[in-house]
């Protein structure tokens, strides 16, 4: 499992806007070939911040399977003009850590 991690910093002022957008956005990426689960979540301290954290099977997954797709242009779309500076996105993955168990634990898609 690899975990995409995205700082997405909206425009201040037009976070309800991006909201309902990120709404009909998520739908694309849901139905995307080695999608997992996501969340996006509001930062406390800047309103206007928020992260974005995708579980995908394999990096591919997103970065060939979802960036080079037609959906993606969708997303794109919707999306991308909210963004200001545009986004860094990182990939993580799970390291095994002696001693500690931790159990995967998947999401089913969040409601905004």
């Amino acid at each position: 499992m690899i975990l995409e991690v995205a700082i997405l910093n909206v425009i201040p002022g037009q976070q309800d806007a991006f909201v309902k957008a990120f709404s009909k956005a998520q739908a694309i990426i849901s139905k995307m070939t080695g999608y997992i689960s996501h969340q996006l979540k509001q930062c406390i301290e800047n309103e206007s911040r928020y992260i974005l954290l995708v579980e995908w099977e394999t990096l591919t997954d997103h970065t060939v399977g979802f960036r080079q797709s037609k959906e993606y242009q969708e997303w794109k779309a919707l999306l991308h003009h909210f963004y200001d500076p545009f986004p860094t996105v990182e990939h993580y993955k799970d390291t095994e850590i002696a001693g500690a168990a931790s159990p995967s634990v998947s999401y089913q898609t969040s409601q905004i």
